[in-house]
């Protein structure tokens, strides 16, 4: 039988494209409270994920951001599309269980388009324009209701377990 006869299975084929949220801690080192995704959803292998962050009232930076209207910190919706993007890579390289780390290193062209507010759901769609090596390019689009809330181009740097 040629490879070509092989039956794809998990164990010829790792990537799957949903990760749960205990999958999600396998991939990346956060963890409450600045763990800010809950689901990662429509992975393509190396090119495309969406993150799932249902935003809760009880989230510790509300109570001063801001006390009298709670509003998610647009820093912490980049947060959010770079960990969307740590899941995809993890994911993509079979990272699981590794304790690789993926390093922020860029955030460019952001804008921040709407409020996010407590009971939205956001949806967080990171696609892949540069994959290689260490060094990866991101669009990320933050929505709300398919509107977009936040968006911006950023880079991580993926450092092995053996050179953290």
């Amino acid at each position: 039988m040629s490879k070509r006869n092989i039956p794809v299975t998990e164990q010829t084929n790792p990537f799957k494209p949903t990760a749960d949220l205990a999958e999600i801690k396998r991939m990346i080192p956060h963890r409450y409270p600045f763990l800010l995704i809950d689901a990662v959803r429509d992975m393509v292998e190396g090119k495309f994920a969406i993150g799932i962050k249902n935003v809760t009232a009880n989230e510790p930076h509300f109570e001063g951001h801001f006390p009298q209207e709670a509003v998610m910190p647009g820093v912490l919706q980049i947060e959010a599309l770079a960990q969307t993007s740590a899941v995809l890579v993890s994911a993509s390289l079979g990272l699981i269980d590794k304790n690789a780390l993926v390093y922020f290193m860029t955030v460019d062209e952001c804008r921040f388009r709407r409020k996010v507010v407590p009971g939205d759901v956001l949806e967080l769609q990171v696609t892949t324009i540069r994959g290689r090596g260490k060094v990866w390019k991101f669009k990320g689009e933050a929505r709300v209701n398919g509107e977009i809330a936040t968006e911006c181009v950023f880079a991580a740097m993926i450092v092995p377990p053996e050179e953290g």
